[in-house]
């Protein structure tokens, strides 16, 4: 079975330096931070996710003066890492320190964050004007009752089930060459080749170091792409891998079927990214794969738009391969056009009320 890590909607980027490191084959960081309590009302907006898609999404909407919650279960996907790269302005901040920020200026607005874990969500009995309506069940068994919804659960990653590999995801196991690929730089680094796609993540890869070498694993290397490699000196290994060697914090090679060891401290390999669903199941929102194992996503049209009125995405949960700034991006446009969403139907109820007195009249 391969092996799983459960993250968060913000994109897995830090220095190579080893940082937490969980025992066992899963790691689950949970963040703490206070919690506001679910208000007795139905709120305007709830967003299932406190990551930067979701945090920015209710920023939006809470400076719209809407009424808006995050539910956020603490266990952002770039917990292991020591530091945010590629967003302007704050290239390196730890990644809980960009989430206090977030989590500080939506409560600014008025927005709540609650912790705690969905474990369902349903569509609820339409408005009489036939306005969305939605109900949001947590462990703990408080229930929230909302008019719109952003889902914004990130994802989590699948590695390849190599013994040695998972306990060092965040630290001396890398996916993303834009994230941290810097901090990889001048490393021996090894690409664990998990299909086609591994062919490219080699090639950016090869910009950050002289000394890669690519581990096949069994995948189809056609003489055009070795020929490329040789090109680009990538040492290409079809021995089989059995196992990630370390000693100590650090990562010292990867052990083949033959029982030679090449030296490595860096190993890159690209994940199965699989959209966070916990219970959310109820609200059928529709999913798709992507080709070759790239993962599974929710289908979102413009802005994070779903086949269910009232439900948006954003983030890695639709978008797998986006990054901590566009995640937030994506996040801001849904929250603003779910403020968008919500005054048009603020206006139809109005409209009606006016119309029902003066029938009265």
């Amino acid at each position: 079975m391969p092996i799983t890590q459960d993250v968060r909607s913000v994109g897995l980027d830090g220095p190579f330096r080893p940082t937490r490191r969980e025992k066992g084959l899963t790691m689950s960081t949970t963040t703490g931070f206070e919690s506001d309590e679910l208000p007795g009302t139905t709120v305007d907006a709830v967003v299932v996710g406190g990551g930067a898609a979701g945090l920015n999404g209710a920023l939006m909407l809470a400076r719209s003066r809407r009424s808006v919650v995050v539910i956020d279960s603490g266990t952002p996907r770039n917990a292991p890492a020591d530091g945010v790269h590629g967003l302007l302005g704050h290239d390196g901040v730890p990644p809980a320190e960009l989430l206090r920020a977030g989590r500080a200026e939506v409560r600014r607005y008025g927005g709540r964050i609650v912790a705690g874990e969905v474990t369902a969500a349903a569509p609820a009995a339409f408005s009489a004007e036939g306005d969305p309506r939605f109900t949001i069940e947590l462990a703990d068994g408080t229930v929230a009752h909302t008019r719109r919804l952003l889902i914004a659960t990130g994802l989590r990653d699948q590695l390849p089930d190599v013994p040695g590999l998972a306990p060092h995801w965040g630290s001396g196991v890398v996916h993303c060459p834009y994230c941290h690929g810097w901090e990889v730089r001048d490393e021996p680094i090894g690409v664990l080749a998990v299909g086609p796609a591994s062919v490219h993540h080699a090639l950016l890869f090869r910009q950050l170091t002289a000394d890669l070498v690519y581990f096949t694993r069994g995948t189809d290397l056609d003489d055009n792409t070795r020929d490329r490699f040789a090109a680009r000196d990538i040492r290409v290994v079809d021995t089989p891998v059995t196992e990630v060697v370390s000693a100590g914090a650090g990562i010292t090679g990867v052990r083949l079927a033959d029982g030679q060891v090449v030296p490595r401290r860096v190993i890159a390999v690209a994940t199965t990214m699989l959209a966070r669903t916990a219970g959310l199941d109820g609200l059928g929102l529709p999913m798709e794969d992507l080709p070759n194992g790239m993962g599974r996503r929710f289908v979102t049209g413009p802005a994070g738009t779903t086949a269910i009125p009232g439900v948006w995405v954003a983030g890695n949960a639709t978008d797998l391969t986006a990054q901590v700034g566009a995640s937030a991006a994506a996040g801001a446009m849904a929250g603003a056009h779910m403020n968008a969403d919500l005054a048009t139907a603020d206006t139809d109820t109005a409209l009606a009320a006016v119309r029902r007195g003066a029938t009265a009249a």
